[in-house]
């Protein structure tokens, strides 16, 4: 990976959405590009001073947001479907998906919601 992450371990936003943010903060600003290479999870880690873990989740949220992808043998990788738009668009959705959630709606009722949006 040709770019820059850090972490500020005196924040209250956890290591691993700082890390999530940034690659896509990356990828949105053209940084990287579908088939870059990310570092590997021990190599991130190390280089952050932070548990292996910590990155692992961060890589694993990146990946259910369609930004990466991780391939047997050439690792973690930005999916080749990671423009920049659709990389918002999906974080936007993991985050409206969380506030219904937390709001008590049904998927149906989420969904009314998004549909009464795209018709306003």
């Amino acid at each position: 990976m040709s770019v820059h992450v850090e972490v500020d371990l005196t924040s209250r936003v956890p290591v691993y959405e700082q890390v999530r943010t940034q690659v896509v903060a990356h990828v949105a600003a053209g940084r990287l590009r579908p088939g870059d290479r990310l570092p590997t999870i021990r190599a991130l880690a190390t280089d952050l001073g932070v548990a292996p873990g910590t990155v692992a989740r961060a890589f694993r949220e990146l990946e259910l947001a369609g930004v990466v992808v991780t391939r047997r043998r050439s690792g973690t990788v930005v999916a080749d479907d990671a423009a920049p738009a659709h990389v918002t668009a999906r974080h936007a959705a993991a985050a409206y998906v969380t506030a219904a959630r937390a709001a008590g709606l049904t998927p149906d009722e989420a969904l009314d919601l998004v549909r009464g949006a795209l018709l306003g």
